[in-house]
């Protein structure tokens, strides 16, 4: 009975070991699976930051290249200012001369009819009759007469001749003062561009601190290529002042003759568009407006042209009008491709130039100096230098300006 006993008791202690056992690996599971809820979410916010942090990078690169867009119109518009101020400097030096001039005459004039007035007053009213009285001879008379009659008209278009430059005097002064508003009104506009161009650096250059190795190198890149933009417009800007000098001195340069060349389509160049108003087919042999990815001009700030979405190769870019090549060159740095990659810009003349970037390696099939008849094939669709994917990106300049592309195409 006593064996019986010390077994149940023992059997009761080895219960209550089980069971606080069985409580002990419940509450340790208990806690794993806690300790597993909170690893996960961890996890999932740990992923998040992340993807915020390459969001973050992504958005900073694209204000950054935003800026640089804003940048380079900015300076552009800083530019086109300073020409204008130039341009109302001289037309407002112009217009001195002219109404220091026309003063000088009028204080002639002025002068010469005050000694006639006083010539006359001292001659008295019976100067002119006394003069026709005492002609000896019929002859003499009709003579003397005639002299008066002369001289009345004379000082009657004297007369007029006053009135006329006192209000030529009047119009130089008042064009004068409205020149001058007009270069006020262009100083304030630089000084405002200025302002907000200093900002836009400002900003810039911060986000740009913020921009990881490659982030860094891609807007290398794209300095660059706002560089390359600088010195096309620039050499075309240069290209247009000689010929508007060689047009003002009746020497018009050959190029003007481009200027209304729509040329024949040659074989392969067929563009299946009529010309636009403007005299332009489609840059592209086959395509229309409809293949243009950007229909709002600009796209985004800094973006000067259209871009043809194509994503098909072996797409043939045409002359859009007939012309010389002012450019053919391929951007390569360090064996690689860059800004606006294989590129072709076309003096149309008259100021009027076209340019097509992008092209596939090794497709330009003009050279500078070369002329080319309107659709004739000139590079093949690519993604060469600063593009994503296969396209075209066309440009219309006039006098080195990037203008909206759109209303010059069929």
């Amino acid at each position: 009975m006593r064996k019986l006993g010390l077994k149940i008791v023992g059997v009761v202690v080895i219960v209550i070991i089980l069971s606080q056992s069985s409580v002990a690996i419940a509450a340790t599971k208990s806690e794993l699976n806690n300790s597993n809820t909170v690893t996960e979410k961890k996890i999932n916010e740990a992923k998040e930051n992340l993807n915020e942090i390459q969001t973050e990078k992504s958005e900073t690169l694209k204000q950054v290249e935003q800026l640089t867009g804003q940048i380079s119109e900015y300076e552009t518009q800083i530019r086109q200012l300073n020409e204008e101020i130039e341009g109302l400097n001289d037309k407002i030096e112009q217009e001195e001369e002219n109404l220091k001039k026309a003063e000088e005459d009028y204080t002639k004039q002025e002068e010469l009819l005050q000694a006639r007035l006083v010539a006359t007053y001292e001659a008295g009213e019976t100067s002119y009759l006394d003069f026709i009285l005492s002609s000896a001879s019929i002859t003499e008379l009709i003579s003397n007469y005639y002299l008066i009659t002369e001289v009345a008209t004379s000082d009657t278009e004297l007369l007029e001749k006053i009135q006329e430059q006192k209000k030529e005097i009047e119009t130089a002064k008042r064009n004068l003062e409205n020149s001058k508003k007009e270069l006020d009104n262009s100083k304030a506009s630089k000084q405002q561009i200025s302002s907000q161009l200093q900002t836009s650096k400002k900003e810039k250059d911060s986000q740009v601190l913020k921009l990881n190795q490659e982030e860094k190198q891609t807007q290398a890149d794209l300095e660059q290529f706002e560089a390359d933009k600088r010195e096309i417009q620039a050499e075309l800007r240069a290209i247009a002042q000689q010929e508007k000098e060689n047009s003002n001195n009746g020497n018009n340069n050959t190029n003007n003759n481009h200027g209304n060349n729509t040329g024949g389509n040659t074989t392969g160049g067929n563009t299946n568009t009529a010309p636009s108003a403007n005299g332009f087919v489609f840059p592209v042999s086959g395509l229309s407006k409809a293949n243009i990815r950007n229909k709002n001009y600009p796209s985004y700030a800094g973006h000067t042209g259209v871009d043809v979405n194509i994503n098909v190769s072996g797409k043939t870019i045409v002359a859009a009008k007939g012309g010389t090549v002012q450019r053919s060159k391929a951007y390569i740095k360090n064996g690689k491709y860059y800004s606006y990659g294989e590129c072709i810009v076309i003096n149309h003349g008259g100021g009027v130039a076209t340019l097509y970037a992008h092209g596939s390696p090794g497709s330009r099939r003009v050279t500078v100096g070369q002329t080319v008849q309107q659709g004739q094939p000139i590079m093949t669709v690519g993604t060469t230098g600063n593009s994503s994917g296969e396209h075209l990106h066309f440009e219309v300049l006039i006098n080195g300006n990037p203008v909206n592309p759109l209303p010059y195409l069929p």
